[in-house]
């Protein structure tokens, strides 16, 4: 039987190993860098949906200081994701140190991968910021923002909320480099219109960015997400409702729903659950990252937080649920990409107040419609323009937008210029 002082060097000589092969695996990755710049000085938190690439910003970061002469006796890598890592717990977190100074007898950078595993993670993280330690932390749970912790960590760390790849990071993966040359040049537009069409429908999950089966990953990511990170870790006992709730919300994704809505509408399928429990399932989801909110500026308090507009955080896990579904990834993309752009905390809304207006930006006083083509059989042309006309006349607006499939000009009404932009063309310019 062993004693517990040979435990211990048992699982001393577990961590060491794995601190060393991570120096050799995060060293020969391949990193294509994000489109992100990192303070010098900076403790981080990236947070977003599974597989969005948090891991590859660590590994951007790590491979950017060993480029500028740091070496691995100066920093560790350690992933909680790792299942040699069974059974770690918060007080463990001082061991990494520990062994680290063991081993190099040198303060480190920690680059501390998928921490929300280790419950009481927090106190740890708030302590090294303290000490002024240089810390880098990922995590997939939105719970790791909740208002607890955001206090606790309050001012010490910078938190970046993480999304697949953007379209000019998806352009960049796959060699091409846009600029006003090529945006004109007609087979380099071509070339970027067809990468448009595979981002459009497929997302920008960086795992799934070259796989010619992309459908077979993203249902894969998407298992991972609703079994694992909504109903196992929850204790979600009935699973088919939570499915169905997506699917309704996936072809639900341009309307304001209601929690009582959602609940009629899953419970008619025979999936019968309570207001309250699609509450709980809402939340998981947020939690998870897989779904965000946009909440309507003209409404009062109570419907802002009960009757928003739901996103999926990815166009393709998004596809995975729609037949003819253009318009309303159309509108996700946009939604996401603004997410992305303003952050998800009341910086990005929609109008909803007798006029319909997809998305308002207060801080930029910008009002933006979308629509896949403006034809004006139907009086699409009329209704999106002059909502935005409208609105003008209510909200401080700037700018006037409205995103298509591949149209562009600009309008004027009563006024204003309106311009008329092709999505592919304003995600790489935004």
């Amino acid at each position: 039987m062993l004693s517990i002082e040979q435990n211990i060097m048992i699982d001393r000589e577990t961590i060491k190993s794995i601190m060393l092969d991570n120096q050799a695996e995060v060293t020969k990755h391949k990193v294509i860098p994000r489109d992100f710049s990192f303070e010098e000085f900076g403790n981080y938190v990236f947070v977003g949906i599974r597989r969005a690439g948090k891991s590859y910003l660590l590994y951007q970061r790590i491979q950017q200081l060993l480029a500028q002469g740091m070496g691995w006796d100066e920093m560790f890598y350690i992933s909680f994701d790792d299942e040699r890592l069974e059974g770690f717990k918060a007080g463990d977190f001082n061991l990494l140190l520990e062994i680290h100074l063991e081993m190099y007898g040198k303060r480190p950078v920690m680059f501390l991968d998928e921490i929300q595993n280790i419950t009481g993670w927090e106190k740890f993280a708030v302590r090294m910021a303290n000490n002024k330690h240089r810390v880098y932390i990922t995590g997939s749970n939105a719970k790791m923002l909740s208002g607890e912790i955001a206090t606790t960590l309050g001012g010490r760390y910078i938190t970046v909320h993480v999304y697949p790849y953007n379209f000019k990071e998806f352009l960049n993966v796959h060699g091409i480099i846009p600029t006003k040359q090529s945006l004109l040049a007609t087979e380099q537009r071509a070339e970027i219109m067809r990468m448009f069409h595979d981002f459009f429908f497929f997302g920008g999950f960086p795992e799934g960015a070259k796989l010619s089966v992309k459908r077979d990953y993203l249902t894969s990511v998407y298992q991972k997400i609703y079994l694992g990170d909504i109903a196992a870790r929850n204790g979600v006992e009935n699973v088919f409702a939570l499915r169905i709730m997506f699917k309704k919300m996936a072809e639900s994704v341009k309307q304001p729903l209601s929690f009582t809505r959602i609940a009629n509408i899953v419970s008619s399928t025979g999936a019968k659950v309570s207001t309250n429990t699609i509450i709980s399932y809402i939340e998981y989801a947020k939690a998870a990252w897989l779904i965000v909110p946009i909440k309507n500026i003209a409404a009062k308090f109570s419907d802002r937080e009960s009757i928003p507009k739901y996103y999926f955080a990815d166009n393709g896990i998004l596809n995975l649920f729609l037949l003819d579904g253009t318009t309303s990834l159309l509108e996700n993309l946009v939604a996401t990409h603004l997410l992305r752009l303003y952050g998800r905390d009341d910086a990005v809304f929609f109008y909803h107040n007798k006029i319909e207006v997809d998305f308002y930006l207060p801080e930029q006083e910008t009002a933006i419609q979308v629509c896949y083509n403006l034809n004006n059989a139907d009086g699409t042309f009329d209704r999106e323009v002059l909502s935005l006309v409208k609105i003008a006349k209510v909200l401080p607006c700037k700018r006037l937008i409205i995103i298509t499939f591949d149209e562009e000009r600009i309008v004027e009404v009563q006024g204003r210029a309106i311009e008329v932009v092709p999505a592919w063309k304003w995600l790489i310019k935004n």
